[in-house]
């Protein structure tokens, strides 16, 4: 039986903090509505409709000007719902789609002239089968040409065996959520000296979001704020940060996104910091000529 996911937060509240001009939501989704953009049949979960008006809605609340889409294993390899949005964005959307191996170079052409700056790729064990690493190969020099990156969304445990292989990736990669570590072992768990090692070759980036999915105190997230202020400390140049609304298979403690907004406050708590977070940062990697 597929897992139903939890409604969004349905009042999320105004954050207490301003966001400077052109913030960027880096990691977020959209998702159907189902009558339009159906869900994949191989999908494990079900999610709630998230339409792209409702994000609108959602971002004019929080200050955020600018989103980058991001396709997940619910809509499968069918990014047109990503597409769509992107289409109606008037140029303050971009996007990271799911392609199969076998998809035609014409392929590439036309979602990179709708939007779409990279591919995400995952190895996530509630998500379904990992990532074909050959596939990844293959896929990774063939969008090098377009300027693209890998987005990668892995479980802390396979970034051991994951490491070997990225350092032979001829592009810029992304990791999601922190890398998901589990954030009560703090900054001197094995997972974050990996991490960090990793991030020495300054083709990687990593997101500071996903809080509410690598704590385990639950909100406010404390344990998972020490992670991200470190990680925005030791690279500043080379961090982003997105909502992750709707937030796809939160068990619990569904989160206000106003208050995850706010958390940027301890995060980045000099203004030069959070601008590279949310302004420069995110232009570099996707609206750069």
């Amino acid at each position: 039986m597929l897992d139903q996911n939890l409604p969004f937060h349905p009042n999320p509240s105004k954050p207490t903090i301003t966001l400077p001009r052109g913030a960027c939501d880096a990691h977020c989704h959209v998702f159907g509505p189902a009558a339009r953009f159906p869900f994949a049949t191989e999908r494990t979960y079900t999610p709630v409709d998230a339409a792209w008006e409702t994000l609108q809605d959602l971002h004019r609340l929080l200050g955020l000007e600018r989103t980058v889409l991001v396709q997940a294993s619910c809509h499968g390899k069918d990014n047109s719902a990503m597409l769509d949005a992107i289409a109606r964005s008037d140029g303050s959307c971009r996007g990271v789609a799911m392609v199969d191996r076998g998809i035609t170079d014409a392929e590439l052409d036309k979602l990179h002239e709708g939007g779409v700056r990279g591919i995400r790729f995952n190895f996530v064990t509630h998500l379904g089968q990992d990532a074909d690493l050959d596939a990844v190969r293959g896929l990774a020099a063939r969008i090098a040409p377009l300027g693209w990156h890998a987005v990668l969304h892995f479980d802390a445990d396979r970034l051991d065996r994951l490491a070997p292989v990225l350092r032979e990736l001829p592009i810029p990669m992304v990791i999601d959520h922190m890398g998901r570590l589990d954030a009560s072992r703090g900054i001197e768990q094995p997972g974050f000296d990996l991490l960090t090692e990793l991030m020495q070759d300054d083709r990687f980036v990593v997101k500071v979001c996903g809080a509410e999915r690598i704590t385990r105190t639950g909100p406010p997230y404390a344990d998972a704020v020490v992670i991200a202020q470190a990680l925005v400390r030791a690279f500043p140049d080379r961090v982003l940060w997105g909502t992750d609304w709707p937030h796809p298979n939160i068990r619990k403690d569904m989160p206000d996104d106003g208050k995850l907004v706010d958390l940027l406050g301890e995060i980045a708590p000099e203004a030069h910091l959070l601008e590279k977070l949310l302004v420069e940062n995110p232009t570099r990697l996707y609206w750069a000529p």
